[in-house]
């Protein structure tokens, strides 16, 4: 399997295969599950490898650990997991 920050480089430098609506499920433990995000809600800042930010529904920004990254969907389509 490959890691997340594979499949988010991959998305990032290959032009026919960023060509889709991607969702990023990360498991929120204030929650207690797994929020999904639009890719391009999510901002990754360049050269961190250990935190993405995302807007909450609250509006909130929120640093969340790639770790929490439990799953990416490709047009709907469960295309990378983690156990939860």
């Amino acid at each position: 399997m490959i890691t997340i920050q594979q499949l988010l480089n991959r998305i990032r430098w290959d032009p026919s295969f960023a060509k889709a609506e991607f969702l990023i499920g990360y498991y929120d433990r204030v929650e207690r599950r797994i929020n999904k995000a639009p890719l391009n809600q999510v901002y990754l800042t360049p050269g961190d490898h250990f935190f993405f930010h995302v807007a909450g529904t609250d509006g909130a920004i929120r640093e969340v650990p790639f770790h929490r990254v439990k799953e990416v969907y490709k047009d709907g389509k469960l295309i990378w997991h983690r156990e939860h």
